[in-house]
């Protein structure tokens, strides 16, 4: 299974994962969809403001956000295209939920995955698939029910 991952950091927070719990965590979500080229960014509050309200219309930080590429359909690329978490958000959450930090970064990185292969979490039953999803890849690690 070939796998590009470039691994940004964009943040000051410390400590965070290392490339390689980046790059499990990313081959897990991908387990059937290799090839894949795609960028794992590590931001800041400021940064994921900018792109979420860009993108989203929303005037506020988010925890992960994605950006599938967008090839034309004549261009043939493994590109999949980006994963944005902001490292504030996502070590305050872990906090506040009682979530170890390690498990919540496996599963933002997971879900921000899932969201570039096309699932998404907006209808019920949507939702429902793509929670599965991330329970059952979340388990096949060790880590717990997110949404417990």
């Amino acid at each position: 299974m070939t796998i590009e991952l470039d691994v940004q950091r964009a943040t000051t927070v410390q400590p965070l994962p290392e490339n390689r719990q980046f790059e499990i965590w990313v081959a897990t979500a991908l387990r059937d969809h290799a090839p894949a080229v795609l960028t794992v960014r590590l931001v800041e509050i400021e940064e994921m403001h900018q792109l979420n309200r860009r993108f989203r219309g929303k005037d506020a930080a988010t925890n992960v956000l994605s950006f599938p590429a967008d090839l034309p359909d004549t261009i043939e690329l493994p590109l999949l295209g980006d994963v944005v978490l902001c490292a504030p958000l996502v070590a305050e959450e872990a906090r506040l939920q009682g979530k170890s930090p390690e498990a919540h970064w496996a599963h933002l990185t997971i879900h921000g995955v899932l969201h570039l292969l096309g699932h998404d979490h907006q209808e019920p039953g949507e939702a429902s698939v793509m929670e599965g999803l991330e329970i059952k890849l979340l388990e096949s690690l060790g880590f717990p029910n997110p949404y417990d």
